[in-house]
């Protein structure tokens, strides 16, 4: 309808403009493009093609009627040819652009299809590793669970009115030791399965290192290990839940003991990384092998023959609910460091 108007507005002009007034007929011949090009935009060449041929049809009868004998009639011939090639030309272009944004549209389309495919493939996959991570935590119990029962009935089997005193206490040692175990280990399941939210506060890392050294000096002591605190000199406090950050670094501190059975140092190191805090705890122990990095984080996976596979994962845990990372590396020098990294120092003043 557009592209009708204005070529029957464009020819109306010319046939009432009086042949004197050269300037406006020159300027309703150039206004033939705009119906031209317009069809050749929206429908193609073809569009642009039908409104030239049109535009012809109009325009060739005023050039018979006014300027038949005349030298400007050839320029006004030249002028239609004119029309042809514009909408043939910007109709090709038109048709090619055309086809690209529904080329690139098609791929969008696929691309989301993609997209959406790859996301529940991802979520599949992810159940399916729930599901195998039960199926595991759930043999790792099971297992556990099933030696400390052993000895317990096997002690109890044994003893009788029979026994002596001596083989009632060692049968009762054994029967409260795996009792203990058991309950070690769901207490360790439980911490594990229901983590509590922690409860942020300032604190300075210096006295939930000093809780760490009472807690656990004097059993390091006894291992003839040593403990080292390294502070940086005005660390500031670290926002974090000051129990749970001491549960996970009195944890560290016991592996890293009971890796070093000849004893050795353990070093407890603080300071800043840029906007995180950066804890250390290095050890000089027998390490960790290759092969089991990337296991050590894995609930129920342990090396120790009385060990649940549980603490490592806690503290996995608790460094995540704060927003932070836990990583071991091996030391040039042998044994391991443990480092965790938390967003931001803290607020309030420097320790």
């Amino acid at each position: 309808m557009l592209v009708a108007a204005g070529i029957a507005l464009t020819s109306a002009g010319h046939y009432l403009t009086p042949p004197e007034f050269m300037l406006w007929h020159n300027i309703f011949q150039r206004l033939y493009y705009l119906p031209i090009v317009y069809a050749a935009v929206s429908f193609g060449w073809t569009g642009g093609l039908a409104a030239a041929l049109a535009s012809a049809l109009c325009y060739i009868p005023h050039i018979l009627l006014t300027w038949a004998h005349t030298h400007y009639s050839m320029t006004q011939y030249a002028e239609i040819v004119l029309f042809f090639l514009v909408g043939a030309v910007t109709g090709v272009l038109s048709d090619r652009e055309r086809k690209r944004e529904e080329e690139l549209r098609s791929a969008a389309v696929q691309l989301s299809k993609a997209n959406r495919d790859l996301q529940e493939s991802f979520e599949q996959i992810k159940r399916a590793d729930r599901l195998s991570a039960i199926g595991e935590l759930s043999a790792s119990l099971a297992h556990e669970v099933r030696n400390p029962l052993a000895s317990i009935a096997g002690a109890a089997e044994i003893v009788d009115e029979r026994s002596s005193p001596e083989e009632i206490r060692e049968f009762r040692g054994i029967i409260l030791k795996e009792c203990r175990r058991l309950n070690r280990l769901l207490t360790s399941l439980l911490d594990f399965a229901r983590p509590r939210q922690p409860q942020f506060q300032d604190v300075e890392l210096a006295r939930v290192f000093d809780s760490v050294v009472d807690l656990w000096g004097h059993s390091a002591g006894k291992s003839g290990v040593s403990i080292v605190q390294e502070i940086e000199p005005g660390l500031p406090r670290l926002a974090c839940d000051a129990e749970q950050l001491t549960q996970v670094i009195l944890n560290l501190v016991i592996n890293a003991t009971q890796a070093m059975p000849a004893g050795g140092r353990i070093v407890m190191a603080a300071r800043r990384q840029g906007a995180e805090t950066r804890i250390e705890i290095r050890d000089q122990g027998v390490g960790i092998p290759e092969s089991d990095m990337d296991k050590i984080f894995n609930p129920f996976y342990t090396t120790k023959d009385d060990g649940t596979g549980l603490g490592l994962s806690v503290v996995h845990q608790i460094v995540t609910q704060h927003g932070g990372t836990v990583a071991a590396e091996h030391n040039a020098g042998g044994g391991m460091t443990f480092v965790l990294l938390f967003p931001g120092h803290s607020r309030g003043k420097a320790a």
